[in-house]
């Protein structure tokens, strides 16, 4: 598990944008069973990868035309009984953080994985979920 000063400034580059953590597996299945759309980022302190990520996420979240309802986020290696749960929802897909989910009505309707973050910048991770805010979103 990572320790608690290095993880706590990642996590409220989100929280202080609006993000609500999701902590427990309950947390996690609340969120999830929610009618409407539900934004998870898996946050990691992986720097290549989510130092693009949770700019881009804040950048499609606060310039899109159209948002999910929900916005949420738990923290790899560190909310482990939270990522976890999101991560059973996210199956077929393997696990991934950092990782970026579109969920409607508590099915995955989009999914980017760490792989589609390495090496893009954070307006082509922006532009990805804005593409699919409004195909998913009202």
């Amino acid at each position: 598990m990572y320790p608690e000063e290095i993880v706590i400034p990642f996590k409220e580059e989100l929280t202080d944008h609006g993000f609500k953590e999701l902590l427990t597996a309950d947390e996690v299945e609340t969120a999830l069973s929610a009618q409407g759309t539900t934004l998870v980022m898996i946050n990691s302190v992986c720097g290549c990868s989510a130092g693009t990520a949770r700019p881009g996420v804040l950048m499609a979240v606060l310039n899109g035309n159209k948002k999910p309802d929900f916005l949420t986020t738990s923290f790899a290696g560190f909310d482990i009984e939270a990522v976890k749960k999101v991560r059973e929802h996210m199956l077929p897909y393997p696990p991934s953080s950092p990782a970026i989910a579109l969920f409607k009505d508590g099915q995955l309707v989009h999914l980017i994985e760490r792989h589609n973050i390495e090496g893009r910048s954070a307006q082509m991770i922006a532009d990805n979920l804005t593409g699919a805010f409004e195909a998913y979103c009202n």
